[in-house]
């Protein structure tokens, strides 16, 4: 296909292996590529990828799609205007309850195919989104209630580049409502729940993620002091199809990708230095 009549972009969407080998592939070829998330099995062969991309000035955009929903757009706007002030804490939580007859595949009970690369890169990617670099990492993971050779369930400490600190807990075997895939809507393949997953508090006020409410104070800030709260109405969009949309806008030179692949190798040292942090105990810093 590429030596013959070649297309004017390539969507990705091979195992987590081959992405680097297809991305060069384009690269070489001279192709814009849309690159499913993780960007790759491990930051340095991402960088690979991306050090050519660059070098060759070809755009690179990971799909880390959470970032083109509305929802998102519209938290990330709100924070940075001001609404709650200097970010100083983060709760995110990614509880959902993975059926039994999804391990039936061999490699999602192997190591890599834990909820932390698989389902919290998107969160990691998002708390990054709102806060800012993450500086170092502490974690600790269990496989107890599976017994997989992979994490069932992790806990997990971030610190900001700003002072921010944020705490994450993942799990593939809690039956709860609080994770994206069941607050947001986004999916209709999964049920609304109509809670929320992620809260970020300031030292102005405090915005809950999906629903958007801000809970502030007016006039003086006290635990005294009643908290009032907004909520605004965003309209809902698929953020694939908006991807997409980004991606033709990035192909025709457009816009620059709003998920650069540099950008996503950021997101993936992240949750090596968590699974490092896990299975060391040690605090990893990033640089």
């Amino acid at each position: 296909m590429l030596a013959g009549d070649p297309p004017d972009g390539v969507i990705i969407a091979t195992p987590n292996q081959m992405h680097v080998d297809h991305g060069l592939e384009c690269v070489r070829a001279g192709l814009p590529i849309l690159i499913e998330k993780p960007i790759a099995d491990s930051a340095g062969s991402a960088m690979a990828l991306v050090n050519q991309a660059e070098g060759k000035g070809i755009a690179v955009l990971v799909g880390h799609h959470r970032r083109h929903n509305p929802i998102i757009k519209a938290a990330r706007a709100q924070i940075a205007s001001g609404a709650i002030g200097d970010i100083v804490a983060a709760q995110a939580t990614c509880w959902l309850y993975k059926p039994d007859d999804y391990f039936n595949v061999a490699w999602r009970t192997l190591p890599g195919a834990g909820p932390v690369l698989i389902n919290l890169i998107h969160d990691i990617d998002l708390l990054r989104h709102f806060i800012g670099e993450v500086q170092s990492v502490q974690a600790v993971a269990s496989n107890t209630t599976r017994g997989h050779d992979v994490e069932d369930t992790a806990a997990i400490i971030l610190k900001f580049a700003g002072g921010a600190l944020a705490t994450v807990t993942v799990s593939d075997t809690i039956v709860a409502p609080w994770s994206w895939e069941l607050t947001a809507a986004e999916n209709p393949a999964y049920p609304e729940t109509g809670q929320n997953c992620y809260f970020i508090g300031g030292t102005r006020g405090s915005i809950e993620i999906p629903a958007g409410t801000i809970w502030s104070q007016d006039g003086e800030r006290s635990w005294w002091q009643p908290i009032n709260h907004t909520t605004s109405q965003v309209e809902h969009r698929d953020p694939l199809d908006v991807q997409i949309d980004h991606f033709c806008e990035v192909i025709t030179g457009k816009a620059e990708p709003l998920v650069s692949g540099r950008e996503a190798v950021r997101s993936l040292q992240v949750i090596e230095a968590i699974t490092e942090a896990a299975r060391t105990g040690t605090v990893v810093c990033l640089e």
